[in-house]
């Protein structure tokens, strides 16, 4: 399969190294990144360890049977825009957050899939990606239901030996992410600490409330989701990655924008009823991503 990741950075590096051990990948990013991995492949190292010779590119003019979407959620208009010039079979978004497949099927004509991947990644250096924690691929159409191209990109992962599961149930694996990150990310950004604190005292009673709020949005918009899963779901994966830092707490730690506004931001949005405390996350993140200059 031609498959392009749009996105080059930690995730998609690593996703599309492994792809290329099965298929022709087309990895699309920035310098010196780029250019390292045209000179000398892009070595993945960590708990999977591999040396793979991807093509790499800044320019995102290609065809592919399948674009994988791993920008920041920030960046999906743009990347919209950008992969509209290209020919695609299937888009696969596996990206944080609420509304990305919408943004990209506003301006793509290629079928949009919907996905999670829970894969750990850091870019070590230029042409070098960890993967910090072997994961799992799912991905569905993003209004549920069975989907045979779905079954088609998921034996393509599978091909490549990664774990994937093709699901019918999309909308609710969405927002049961959304919640777990609406707990954990703006938590940990602003407390400084690693996922593992959550689960203590007094974090944890913010960080669950937050899932919770969460939880109640996304039966408002049609999605059963019970606070308990949210929940449930949210003490599993801060326990499983207590060690970690989360991708928000590097992104303040760095001075970067976060994906704030798709994840609590997105439960503020998409609320019928009062959500005080996303509503506090999300605005105490975006002070200070303003007092930075960076909203």
């Amino acid at each position: 399969m031609r498959i392009v990741v749009f996105g080059a950075g930690s995730l998609g590096s690593l996703l599309g190294g492994l792809l290329a051990r099965e298929h022709r990948v087309t990895l699309v990013g920035r310098d010196p990144h780029v250019s390292t991995i045209r000179e000398d492949g892009l070595r993945i190292s960590g708990a999977i360890e591999a040396h793979v010779f991807p093509d790499a590119t800044t320019d995102a003019d290609l065809a592919a049977d399948l674009v994988l979407v791993t920008v920041k959620s920030y960046d999906t208009a743009r990347a919209a825009r950008t992969l509209s010039t290209g020919e695609f079979g299937a888009v696969l978004s596996l990206q944080n957050g609420i509304g990305n497949e919408d943004r990209l099927a506003r301006d793509l004509d290629s079928p949009v899939l919907a996905g999670t991947a829970s894969y750990g990644a850091a870019l070590e250096r230029p042409g070098e990606v960890a993967c910090t924690g072997v994961g799992r691929v799912v991905l569905g159409s993003s209004e549920g239901g069975e989907s045979a191209l779905a079954a088609r990109v998921g034996e393509a992962f599978a091909d490549a030996g990664i774990e994937a599961t093709v699901a019918a149930d999309m909308p609710r694996r969405l927002w049961e992410k959304c919640a777990v990150n609406a707990g954990i990310n703006p938590v940990t950004a602003l407390a400084g600490i690693e996922n593992g604190a959550i689960l203590a005292d007094p974090a944890w009673p913010i960080a669950r409330e937050a899932a919770r709020e969460t939880a109640r949005v996304a039966r408002e918009n049609g999605v059963e989701l019970a606070e308990e899963t949210a929940v449930g779901a949210l003490r599993r994966v801060a326990s499983a990655t207590r060690e970690n830092t989360s991708s928000m707490a590097q992104d303040l730690e760095k001075g970067r924008r976060t994906e704030i506004d798709a994840i609590n931001g997105a439960v503020v949005e998409h609320a019928r009823s009062e959500v005080p405390t996303n509503a506090l996350l999300a605005g105490l993140v975006k002070t200070w991503e303003t007092s930075k200059g960076l909203r």
